[in-house]
């Protein structure tokens, strides 16, 4: 096996005094590796994958990304977030800025790209989540689905080595599920690096190498997909898939 691309060596979060988000987390992350986190809400799933770009920060344990130890060391932090894309529930794009723009914003001021490269580059990535014919709209002319595969595509402009994706359709009308997951599968099919967040099950068998369920902040159990959905072990598992798959 080569170097895993994400360690987490037991890791522990509280919020406050008394809610502790993630218990005793031990989790390796292979390069090229995708993973579907699941389990009840509440559960530490968004935290969790929240902590591999340091958007939330841990109290225990050690989280190593691409070879870099995640400490409050800005100079670390800023490592990591080069080679982290995250694209949330909710869209995030600028209201008042093209769909380019919004692509074109942080290659430009964060990675000083030049303003015509960094358009190639983002109508490239427009092209691969397929929507390159909105790059002129705003955001607000755009349906759900569309305004993710923005998301999507603007994480990709700068070139990460992984992808956190935290519940991506969740805020989606039904029928614009699809085309932002097919735009996750086809990533998936990429080799790129993935970790998310949802309750889409049906993306879980079809791409997922690894699926975590978590409860109360702990990892209960990771499988592969055939072996999760076929044979869970825990009774946790059990009762929590009876509930998302109806029987």
């Amino acid at each position: 096996m080569s170097e895993p691309i994400v360690v987490f060596e037991k890791v522990n979060k509280w919020y406050g005094n008394n809610f502790h988000v993630l218990r005793d987390i031990d989790l390796s992350v292979a390069k090229g590796e995708r993973i579907v986190i699941c389990g009840p809400s509440g559960s530490g799933k968004s935290t969790l994958i929240r902590c591999v770009n340091a958007l939330e920060e841990y109290q225990e344990g050690r989280i190593t990304v691409d070879g870099t130890q995640l400490t409050d060391d800005v100079k670390a932090i800023e490592a990591v977030r080069k080679q982290v894309g995250m694209v949330f529930q909710q869209f995030n794009l600028f209201p008042h800025l093209t769909v380019l723009e919004n692509l074109t914003l942080a290659p430009m001021w964060v990675g000083h790209i030049p303003k015509a490269e960094a358009e190639e580059r983002a109508m490239t990535q427009l092209k691969r989540v397929r929507i390159a014919e909105q790059a002129k709209k705003y955001p607000l002319q755009l349906s759900g689905g569309q305004q993710q595969r923005v998301a999507i595509a603007r994480a990709l402009c700068l070139t990460p080595k992984i992808m956190l994706f935290d519940e991506p359709t969740s805020a989606l009308d039904p029928e614009m599920i699809k085309e932002v997951l097919d735009v996750m599968t086809e990533l998936a099919s990429q080799g790129m690096t993935m970790l998310c967040v949802t309750h889409e099950m049906g993306f879980a068998k079809a791409v997922a190498d690894r699926v975590i369920f978590m409860d109360q902040g702990q990892i209960v159990e990771q499988n592969t997909p055939h072996e999760f959905f076929n044979s869970p072990k825990s009774e946790r598992t059990k009762d929590f898939l009876s509930k998302i798959l109806g029987h």
